[in-house]
């Protein structure tokens, strides 16, 4: 466990946003678990996320287009979804004001004992 995982936090505190991009902020790592803290700019990288692990993802402030294997979603804050490993996905749109952030939190695949 990381030191700052134990450290009280907020999850609206943070400081500028990206001009472009996200911003990836490591919450708690514990195992196979990782919560994570995105901030999204109004120019989102609308790269192809491929990921090895299952994401479940929830929009905490703003307004965002996911594009998850072939279905547009338009998130408002409060929707969540669950992104299984290896689920083709991207964003496609984030709002300006208010700003998009996010909280992820990822399941790693369990590490084989060979």
């Amino acid at each position: 466990m990381n030191d700052s995982s134990t450290q009280p936090g907020n999850l609206f505190a943070h400081g500028p946003i990206p001009s472009a991009g996200e911003v990836f902020e490591d919450l708690l790592r514990l195992g196979q678990l990782r919560i994570e803290r995105i901030l999204s700019s109004d120019r989102p990288d609308t790269g192809l996320y491929d990921q090895k692990q299952d994401e479940w993802v929830c929009l905490l402030q703003g307004e965002a287009t996911l594009w998850i294997a072939g279905e547009t979603l338009q998130l408002a804050a409060g929707d969540y979804r669950f992104i299984p490993a290896h689920t083709p996905h991207r964003v496609l749109r984030t709002s300006h004001e208010p700003s998009c952030l996010w909280l992820a939190v990822h399941l790693d695949p369990p590490v084989s004992a060979e």
